[in-house]
């Protein structure tokens, strides 16, 4: 991009923070993201919904948003449908895809519409949790399982079950979280992640990344805070494993009608390497220890470059992309 480009890209808000269980994840994120397009000479500006109104963006003239919250209010299709109102163009999915994606349940019968693979599930609803229910879910889908909130991510309040005394417990940590509660089989095998750039047609998977974490599991601090997780990429898969866990990336993301980018998460079963599907990102993180910078990295695409993509596809629900002059809708990366 030419710096008459970057200057028509106009004063951008990042938004970062927010209220949700990840807010501090974000603010990492959002950090990152506000560095590498001001040093590409965008006029960005943090901006941090649990601190200030909404209606500011308007007020003080932002021409568009870079998404950099997760979670709750932020990646939940809540925070777009109000910049939808107020006509600033942003990053990532829009309203609908947000939401279904947000919601892993809803997710996954989208999916399974489709004929995408994801691990059997039980949803327990608020008047489905009292202990007798509860102890005949691994009936239903085997021991072990995973018990999580369905409305959050970065693995908080996920817990891994392993016999009928733990049910309840698990049950009750992800209810802090959700009202609803989503009981998932266990997919014994490889986890990998694939992110995904574009929108419909045009929408392309990068390289996989395979994650081998401790034995303690992929959990939120060796997530983000710990060394302990070795993430492979190139994923040193079998080419055609590869292609195939791209493909059912790619479906997936345009069955919940994706666009800008996103990332989906799956388990690779060890018995027969089939890829199950097991959640979308819609707002993916982009800290250091982030995964699509690991990926696009890979593809020879660079943090700063990836930053300035996404931004020059910032658009509305109703709208083609919000691109500057001269920027055609693949950016600078076409």
């Amino acid at each position: 991009m030419t710096p008459a480009d970057i200057q028509a890209l106009g004063k951008v808000a990042v938004l970062m923070g927010g209220t949700s269980a990840e807010r501090d994840i974000s603010l990492l994120s959002g950090g990152g993201v506000l560095q590498a397009l001001r040093s590409q000479g965008v006029d960005a500006q943090a901006f941090d919904p649990a601190e200030r109104n909404l209606a500011e963006l308007k007020a003080e003239g932002f021409a568009r948003c870079f998404i950099a919250l997760h979670g709750r209010h932020g990646e939940d299709g809540t925070v777009q449908g109000a910049l939808e109102l107020m006509g600033i163009p942003y990053t990532g999915s829009g309203v609908m895809a947000s939401a279904i994606a947000m919601d892993k349940v809803m997710t996954k019968r989208v999916w399974l519409a489709e004929g995408l693979p994801t691990p059997r599930w039980v949803r327990l609803g608020v008047d489905e949790q009292q202990r007798e229910r509860v102890r005949t879910v691994p009936d239903e889908l085997g021991l072990p399982l995973i018990v999580k909130p369905p409305r959050e991510g970065s693995s908080i309040g996920v817990t891994k079950v392993h016999g009928y005394s733990d049910m309840q417990d698990a049950v009750q940590l992800a209810a802090r979280y959700d009202p609803d509660v989503l009981c998932e089989e266990f997919i014994g095998g490889e986890e990998v992640t694939c992110p995904v750039l574009g929108e419909g047609g045009d929408a392309r998977a990068l390289p996989v990344v395979r994650i081998q974490p401790p034995e303690a599991g992929y959990d939120y601090q060796n997530k983000y805070f710990t060394d302990e997780v070795r993430y492979l990429c190139p994923s040193g898969l079998p080419e055609a494993e590869e292609r195939e866990i791209q493909r059912i990336v790619v479906a997936a993301y345009r069955a919940l009608g994706c666009r800008g980018w996103g990332r989906a998460d799956l388990m690779v079963r060890a018995s027969d390497r089939k890829p199950f599907l097991l959640e979308m990102n819609t707002s993916p993180g982009m800290t250091g220890h982030s995964l699509v910078p690991m990926s696009a990295r890979a593809a020879g695409i660079s943090y700063e470059a990836l930053c300035l993509h996404l931004l020059a596809q910032a658009r509305l629900d109703d709208a083609r992309p919000a691109v500057a002059p001269g920027v055609g809708t693949q950016g600078h990366l076409g």
